[in-house]
């Protein structure tokens, strides 16, 4: 993975509950979601998915922007999704490697 930090969306299914998250290490977060290693929101309402993501050169951008997200409107999250990654795939594959 590349320097600086993530902002990642986890979802329990398609147009589920969905979680914003940042990370450092993307691989290794969206993975201990997936394990429920993480206690709270992503392990009690089941957001395994890695559904979105964005890379920012700093981690200082990236937390900055996962706080913007965090104040947007469901609908504008979904549309961000939905951008990306129109079938809601899980794209924990495509970080692994």
């Amino acid at each position: 993975m590349e320097l600086g930090g993530y902002v990642y969306i986890m979802a329990s299914r398609r147009n589920g509950t969905i979680y914003i998250g940042v990370t450092s290490d993307l691989a290794k977060r969206a993975w201990e979601h997936r394990e429920e290693l993480i206690d709270g929101f992503t392990k009690k309402y089941g957001c395994k998915m890695l559904v979105w993501f964005e890379h920012h050169g700093t981690i200082e951008a990236a937390i900055l922007r996962e706080k913007q997200m965090k104040e947007w409107r469901r609908a504008w999250k979904l549309r961000r999704i939905e951008e990306m990654n129109p079938d809601w795939n899980d794209l924990f594959e495509l970080v692994c490697h």
